[in-house]
C-alpha cells in the first residue's frame, strides 16, 4: 500500500494568477465563459465519440461562419487536427507544399511525415506568406514515381510570423491549386486573429474563395483543450472519421470539446478575444519602437511581435518576463499576446524593455 502520509489531497491553487507574460498565448487560462459552458456540459449521461447533443449543435455553428457544406470533427490538440486533416486529403505517395517556417514543419517534431505518413515540400519566404508562384517552386513531378507526389497546399491563416494573407491572396492560391490539381489546406490555430485583423467574417479566407479543409484553432483563443478539423469541400476528406481515430484523436467524452468550441463560435467571444490579443500586439509594438536598439521585424498584423535586440538584453528580459528567442543567433525574439493580456502588462513589459536597453 502507498504511503500517503506527505500526499496533499486539498484543492488549492499553485499559481499566481496575476502572472503574465509574452511567451504564447497558449500560456493563458481559459476564459469564463468557456469554462462555463464546460459547466453547462456537465453532469447527466451523453453518447460518447461525437454522437452527443454538444457535437451535433455545433455543425450547425460551424455552418454558420464556413458554408452549408461544413462539418466539424473536433480533436484533441492543434497538431492532431493538422495531421489528421493532410492525412485524410493525401495518398501514401502524396506530399503537401507549405512555406519554410509553417508549424506544420517547424513545430510538430515530424509530426506530419512520422504520423501523417506524407512528404512536406517547403519554399522559403520573406513573410510567411505563400504565393502561386512561390508554390511553383514545388509544384511538378506528379508522374515522377521517384518523387513525392505534390497534392496538397498547406497555408497558414496568421502565419507563423504574425502576418495576414488577404482574401485575394488565398483565392489566388487556391484557383491556382485547383487548376494544377491540387487541394487548399488553412492551418488557422489563429483564425480569428485574421479575422480581427482583416475586420472580415472568417468565411471571406476561407470557404468563399476556396479553400478545402482547415484546422479550426480555439486553444490560443480561450479554450482549455481543444481544436477541429472542418472539412468544406464535401469531395474531400470521405474517410475523415476513421483517420481521426486511427491517429487517436477522437475524443471519448467529445461533449466537452465540442461545448467549448460553440461557446467561441456560437456568438462573438473568439472576435473578441483575438480583437483584444491583437489590440495588445500593436499596444507593445508601439511601446517598444522608439525604443534605440529595438527593431520590430515583421508587419504586427494579428498577436505576435516579432524584434531584434541585443542577445544580452533578451536574456535579461527573459528573467523577468517569460519569452522566447525565434533565431537565437539574429537575437529575433517573439512575445505574444493572449486574450486576457492587460494594458498595464504591456505597459510594463515595454518599460522593462526600455530599462535593460538603457543598460548597454
Amino acid at each position: 500500500m502507498a504511503d500517503s502520509a506527505n500526499v496533499t489531497t486539498d484543492a488549492k491553487r499553485r499559481h499566481d494568477p496575476e502572472l503574465r507574460g509574452f511567451a504564447s498565448d497558449n500560456y493563458a487560462g481559459a476564459h469564463p465563459e468557456v469554462l462555463a459552458a464546460l459547466a453547462l456540459a456537465n453532469g447527466g449521461h451523453q453518447i460518447a465519440y461525437g454522437e452527443d447533443e454538444y457535437t451535433e449543435h455545433l455543425q450547425r455553428v460551424v455552418r454558420s461562419h464556413f458554408g452549408p457544406t461544413a462539418r466539424a470533427f473536433p480533436v484533441f490538440n492543434g497538431t492532431g487536427a493538422n495531421v489528421v486533416a493532410l492525412q485524410s486529403v493525401t495518398d501514401r505517395w502524396g506530399a503537401v507544399i507549405c512555406a519554410e517556417s509553417a508549424h506544420i514543419n517547424v513545430d510538430e517534431c515530424g509530426a506530419p511525415e512520422r504520423v501523417g505518413g506524407l512528404k512536406l515540400l517547403t519554399v522559403p519566404t520573406e513573410d510567411g506568406k505563400l504565393t502561386p508562384e512561390l508554390i511553383d517552386r514545388q509544384a511538378f513531378g506528379w508522374d515522377d514515381e521517384h518523387r513525392a507526389m505534390p497534392q496538397v497546399v498547406s497555408i497558414t491563416q496568421s502565419t507563423e510570423l504574425g502576418t495576414v494573407y488577404t482574401p485575394d491572396e488565398i483565392r489566388a492560391i487556391c484557383e491556382h491549386a485547383h487548376q494544377l490539381g491540387m487541394l487548399v489546406h488553412l492551418d488557422g490555430a489563429r483564425l480569428g486573429n485574421a479575422a480581427a485583423s482583416l475586420d472580415r467574417p472568417m468565411r471571406a479566407f476561407t470557404n468563399a474563395v476556396g479553400v478545402d479543409i482547415l484546422s479550426l484553432g480555439g486553444t490560443k483563443n480561450g479554450m482549455v483543450f481543444g481544436e477541429a478539423v472542418v472539412v468544406i469541400n464535401p469531395d474531400v476528406a470521405r474517410a475523415m472519421k476513421h483517420i481521426r481515430k486511427l491517429s487517436m484523436q477522437l475524443p471519448s467524452k467529445c461533449r466537452f470539446v465540442s461545448a467549448q468550441l460553440e461557446a467561441l463560435l456560437a456568438g462573438d467571444l473568439w472576435l473578441r478575444n483575438a480583437r483584444h490579443a491583437n489590440t495588445m500586439a500593436r499596444r507593445l509594438a508601439d511601446g517598444v519602437r522608439d525604443v534605440p536598439g529595438v527593431e520590430i521585424v515583421y508587419p504586427v498584423q494579428s498577436n505576435a511581435v516579432f524584434a531584434t535586440l541585443p542577445h544580452d538584453v533578451a536574456e535579461r528580459l527573459q528573467k523577468r518576463y517569460r519569452f522566447y528567442f525565434w533565431d537565437e543567433a539574429a537575437g529575433l525574439v517573439r512575445w505574444m499576446c493572449s486574450f486576457d493580456t492587460a494594458e498595464a502588462d504591456v505597459d510594463a513589459f515595454a518599460t522593462a524593455v526600455a530599462e535593460e536597453m538603457g543598460k548597454q
